[in-house]
């Protein structure tokens, strides 16, 4: 009976491994359930998928959970070969990108008033439709105050790309320019302020007086 039941937690390894392997995108626990006929429990799922990612130990791909979900990837070490087949120089997000990124990720959710009141300057339409357009941050909301400004806040795709689980996993705030700057190739917009500074041209510093302060609303 136990070797019986040792064969179907194989299989149901190998079906597991196939899906996610040929998955653009992160699988999630009630997604990968959907694989088998009959009724598998979260733990059931959750445990086959630990002994699965321990099989790819030592290998270049490394099986990971992540904010939506399960998901194979190359370990990060190996991704300087994999660049060369298509070599591309990692996108430069200037320091005001850098800055209004980690304001949200720390203080979220903000309105742009927010983030203006923290950079000093003004934010431009541009840095909020390049994080838009990067897939990272999103309207959550209004803020019930004269004008009904807009609530911002991080996705889930943020914490995908960072490769978190969760907001309580951000990394301290000085290691966010340099975790977003090795997130993939994006499409750069226009990024004018209003600042003078050269360095907001592209530095990778982050604002020192933004200080982490994750609130309980979670990522969308």
């Amino acid at each position: 009976m136990e070797e019986a039941s040792n064969r179907d937690l194989a299989h149901v390894k190998t079906v597991l491994e196939t899906a996610l392997l040929t998955s653009q995108e992160p699988l999630t626990l009630p997604e990968l359930s959907k694989l088998f006929c009959e009724e598998l429990g979260n733990e059931t799922l959750r445990k086959v998928l630990e002994e699965l990612r321990e099989d790819w130990q030592g290998k270049g791909v490394e099986l990971v959970n992540v904010a939506s979900g399960w998901r194979f990837r190359a370990r990060p070490e190996y991704q300087e070969f994999l660049d060369r087949l298509n070599p591309q120089k990692p996108p430069r997000y200037s320091r005001a990108v850098l800055e209004t990124l980690a304001i949200i990720a720390y203080k979220q959710p903000v309105t742009r008033g927010d983030i203006e009141n923290i950079r000093g300057v003004t934010v431009s339409s541009n840095i909020v439709r390049t994080l838009e357009m990067r897939g990272w941050i999103d309207v959550v909301g209004h803020r019930e105050v004269p004008g009904r400004p807009a609530l911002y806040a991080t996705t889930k795709s943020f914490l995908d790309d960072l490769n978190l689980r969760s907001l309580e996993e951000l990394p301290p705030l000085a290691e966010l320019g340099a975790l977003v700057e090795s997130a993939g190739p994006v499409e750069q917009l226009p990024e004018t302020d209003g600042a003078k500074d050269p360095d907001e041209q592209a530095g990778t510093m982050l604002a020192p007086e933004i200080e982490p302060a994750v609130e309980s609303t979670p990522a969308h």
